[in-house]
């Protein structure tokens, strides 16, 4: 491999210039291994959110790091894989459902998640509120589960993308987590890396998402879909409104239980749409285009895998959930139209609460979070309960309710409504 300065590249890129791919794979090559250090890599990382990079570049990027770690396999799998990846949201329990969903049709979902910090939930800490359910599995015993059930969700081993670990790391102390090229080459180096066939992205747009306008996420989902095709993987993306949360629970537990009430063939209509919405997208991708995907949420076959999904890594799907010690409701102070209850004000109070954590080493309460009564859009009647909010600790209430200030509004002259959850659809 060619030598280069760290300092030299620094430079180069901070100057608007292109890097080459030796440049590319030399520096995280010795990022990994620690020759270059954080200082240097964070002004790297500054210089790339303010002069950006061409799509050869982003591409190198990814490419490095996969190269820095193992890439998994499931070619000789006797059906076609198919993943989706979130850009995450508040109650987006989606990853629940969908999984043993398209898995009822013959396509594996070899899904590898993570946990929350901030106000984003992570689908592991909700997962590890089933009594026994474990998250960290071998490349072994993750192939064994996609052979005998079809669908797994667990943690990336460490062997995947090791230099992507360490940039998201540095690029959360920096102020330079908005950079599209490194939210890009972070989220796809460890999904192609995960050895999926065909990858729906769901980028969220809004208040409780990452990207807050339309037109910043339909500029990173094209990103996102380039690279996986670049690479190989049939890869498109749908954008989702999370300008209000999804479903009624949010918090760990509690959304376990909604997604379980889909599974059994009821729950909110919003969480039923874009789960089917998206195992649409990704059955058609796997090359299954015409498959009526509702009728198995409703004919028991998506719960049949989800319980043989949690019970193959040590759960017990008929466990009793966490509930939390606490409540408080919060009353609609008016009559009228709920016309703003604002995913990022609920996200965070539901994180106060302990539904999430500030750091990755903190714990969380499994049966903290929020109960929605209303959802936006809906009408609502003076006293009536909007939320409950749920904590074993009563002191969190007032840093919750702090949260919710300006997070909700009612406006008694505005009509009903229902909000349209796909926004858009991103194809190579």
């Amino acid at each position: 491999m060619a030598t280069f300065s760290a300092v030299e590249l620094i430079i180069a890129k901070r100057e608007g210039g292109e890097l080459s791919t030796d440049a590319i794979n030399w520096l995280v090559d010795n990022y990994t291994k620690g020759v270059v250090a954080d200082e240097q890599m964070s002004a790297m990382a500054m210089a790339i959110l303010l002069n950006g990079m061409n799509r050869r570049e982003i591409r190198d990027l990814t490419l490095a790091m996969i190269a820095s770690g193992e890439r998994l396999n499931f070619e000789t799998l006797p059906w076609p894989t198919a993943d989706k990846h979130s850009t995450g949201g508040v109650g987006d329990k989606i990853t629940l459902t969908l999984a043993p969903l398209v898995a009822a049709f013959g396509v594996a979902v070899p899904q590898l998640s993570g946990r929350g910090l901030g106000h984003t939930g992570g689908t592991l800490d909700k997962l590890e509120a089933i009594p026994g359910w474990r998250a960290n599995l071998s490349n072994a015993e993750m192939r064994a589960q996609l052979e005998s059930v079809g669908a797994v969700i667990c943690a990336a081993g460490s062997g995947l993308a090791p230099a992507d670990k360490k940039l998201y790391a540095l690029r959360d102390v920096t102020g330079t987590v908005e950079a599209i090229p490194l939210i890009a080459s972070s989220i796809m180096s460890k999904k192609i890396a995960e050895g999926t066939a065909s990858l729906v992205l769901d980028v969220k747009v809004g208040s409780g998402a990452f990207m807050k306008n339309i037109d910043r996420a339909r500029e990173l989902a094209t990103v996102l879909v380039q690279l996986g095709n670049d690479a190989g993987v049939n890869t498109s993306a749908l954008l989702t409104d999370m300008t209000t949360p999804l479903g009624l629970e949010i918090g760990n537990a509690l959304e376990v239980k909604e997604a379980v009430e889909v599974l059994a063939g009821g729950g909110p209509q919003d969480v039923i749409d874009i789960t089917v919405d998206l195992a649409r997208e990704m059955l058609r991708l796997a090359g299954q285009p015409e498959v009526d995907v509702a009728a198995a949420l409703r004919d028991g076959r998506a719960m049949d895998k989800w319980r043989a999904m949690i019970s193959a890594q040590g759960g017990d799907p008929d466990a009793p959930l966490a509930v939390a010690k606490e409540s408080h409701q919060v009353l609609a102070e008016a009559d009228g139209v709920l016309t703003k209850l604002d995913a990022l004000a609920v996200g965070i109070a539901s994180w106060r609460l302990g539904a999430g954590r500030e750091r990755k080493e903190d714990a969380v309460q499994f049966g903290a979070g929020i109960t929605l009564h209303a959802q936006q859009g809906q009408p609502v009647r003076k006293g009536q309960p909007l939320m409950t909010l749920l904590t074993d600790e009563p002191v969190r209430f007032e840093r919750a309710l702090d949260a919710l200030s300006g997070g909700i509004s009612i406006d008694p002259n505005a009509v009903e409504s229902t909000k349209q959850i796909v926004l858009d659809r991103v194809t190579a």
